[in-house]
C-alpha cells in the first residue's frame, strides 16, 4: 500500500455518562486532543441529540477526528484519522481516554492509502495541476 495516513478506530466503554451527553464539553475535549496530537484545527461541528447522545467532527488540516456517543451505555466510538508524519493520533487517544474517564479502550490502527504490492509512505500533499485553466474557471463562475 502507498500509505497516505493512519486511522485509529477506538471503542471507549465505561465512560462518564454526563460527559458523553455534553456536546460543548466533548467539543472542547476533542479540540484539545487535536492540539495534543500536533494537528491543526480547520473546523469543528458538534450536535447533541434528543433525548441523548452527541456526534461531532473536527476537520483538521491533516484529515479529521470524529466522535459518536451513546451515554445510556457509557460508550463512545471515536476515529482519529491523520495524514503526514507530524501528527501522532496515539497522543490524542490517550488524552481523550483520560478525559472520558475510562480505562477500557479497544484501539485498531488501519493504514489508509492506495493499494499496491509493497508498503511505502508517500507524501499526502503533492501538487495537482488543475484540469481547467484558472482563467477559464473564473469565467465559468461569473455566468
Amino acid at each position: 500500500m502507498k500509505i497516505l495516513g493512519r486511522h485509529l478506530l477506538v471503542e471507549y466503554s465505561d465512560c462518564d455518562r454526563a460527559t458523553l451527553n455534553n456536546s460543548q464539553l466533548l467539543e472542547q475535549y476533542i479540540n484539545e486532543a487535536v492540539r495534543e496530537s500536533g494537528a491543526t484545527i480547520v473546523r469543528s461541528v458538534f450536535h447533541r441529540y434528543n433525548p441523548q447522545g452527541v456526534s461531532g467532527v473536527v476537520v483538521i488540516a491533516e484529515s479529521h477526528f470524529s466522535v459518536h456517543t451513546w451515554p445510556e451505555y457509557g460508550y463512545a466510538a471515536v476515529d482519529f484519522f491523520t495524514c503526514g508524519g507530524s501528527v501522532d493520533p496515539h497522543k490524542a487517544h490517550k488524552y481523550l481516554q483520560k478525559k472520558l474517564g475510562t480505562k477500557n479502550a479497544q484501539v485498531m490502527e488501519v493504514k489508509r492509502g492506495i493499494p499496491s504490492a509493497t508498503d511505502e509512505i508517500i507524501s499526502h500533499k503533492t501538487t495537482v495541476r488543475p484540469a481547467v485553466p484558472v482563467e477559464s474557471t473564473r469565467l465559468l463562475m461569473r455566468e
